[in-house]
């Protein structure tokens, strides 16, 4: 049974349709990567998640609860991350992560705490109103990830962070997967969803556009191919499934839909080829395509 499940969440902010008949679901031991830009409506599905927000219509369920009617149980087995962390400014960091444990119920892990500290390179006796934005996302980071929880739930969670502090991020959220927890990443930067996601769900304009694992969703993006061959190529521009050729003497780059690289290859072949490249589509190149189509369609990039 998935940790995390909803079905047709829709939320409307007056006559505006802010998440639109969602469908996602996170299963035990898996990072789920919740992406699209600014706007598309994954903040207000978090938020919905989280019972900050009320749904207009559908369902939403943490650990087989309902998400509004049992907020106050679902929050002692979850850990939340917001992208903008706002703090009490004259209590210490340190304060402030004992708080928030504190709050949570339970045990506090002080070994746990102390180790991510130092992973996390922070200094917890100054005051919160010292700290830059890392710093204070550093705070929250550290109180969920010295957390028992069972699921954790991140919005955007490494903006400001540089990218070492990135990195040991990344290795807090493999620790937790290893260990059989259960992630909800959303986040802007594709790198970091394509490295940590088992599966991922795009989110434009309130609705999820694709879902799966990377591998499920790599046919709908393009291959990208460095070649070259002993003779000039012809006739390579008017092949189905071509795309951004660019020419220099006998070598070349272009792009590939998966579902034509096979009669591609096999066109090129006749030329001689002396060198053949081959890098697979990224989750980023997933990403733009889809959104190149919907400003080429007339829809918001």
């Amino acid at each position: 049974m998935a940790l995390l499940k909803t079905e047709g969440l829709t939320k409307m902010f007056g006559n505006f349709k802010a998440v639109d008949d969602i469908n996602i679901d996170v299963q035990k031991g898996e990072v789920y990567g919740f992406i699209g830009p600014n706007g598309a409506g994954k903040s207000t599905t978090i938020r919905v998640l989280l019972g900050m927000l009320k749904a207009t219509n559908g369902k939403a369920s943490i650990f087989g609860k309902d998400v509004w009617q049992d907020a106050v149980e679902i929050h002692k087995r979850i850990a939340y991350v917001p992208g903008d962390v706002n703090l009490w400014p004259n209590l210490t960091g340190g304060e402030v992560i004992d708080l928030f444990m504190k709050l949570r119920g339970g045990a506090m892990n002080k070994n746990r705490r102390e180790e991510l500290i130092g992973k996390f390179n922070f200094d917890p006796s100054k005051k919160c109103r010292t700290y830059s934005k890392g710093n204070r996302q550093k705070v929250s980071l550290i109180a969920a990830f010295a957390s028992d929880a069972d699921l954790y739930i991140l919005d955007e969670p490494t903006s400001g962070l540089d990218p070492l502090m990135e990195r040991t991020f990344q290795e807090c959220v493999m620790e937790a997967r290893d260990e059989g927890k259960s992630v909800l990443l959303s986040s802007h930067i594709l790198s970091e969803v394509e490295r940590l996601c088992d599966r991922v769900g795009i989110i434009r304009d309130g609705q999820i556009i694709e879902s799966g694992s990377l591998d499920e969703l790599r046919h709908l993006t393009r291959t990208n191919l460095n070649v070259e061959t002993k003779q000039q190529i012809t006739s390579l521009d008017d092949m189905k499934g071509v795309h951004h050729v660019e020419r220099k003497e006998q070598a070349l780059s272009l792009q590939v839909d998966t579902e034509n690289l096979d009669d591609v290859i096999r066109h090129i072949s006749q030329f001689g080829v002396v060198k053949l490249e081959s890098a697979p589509p990224t989750l980023e190149d997933l990403f733009m395509r889809h959104y190149e189509g919907a400003s080429a369609s007339g829809g918001e990039s």
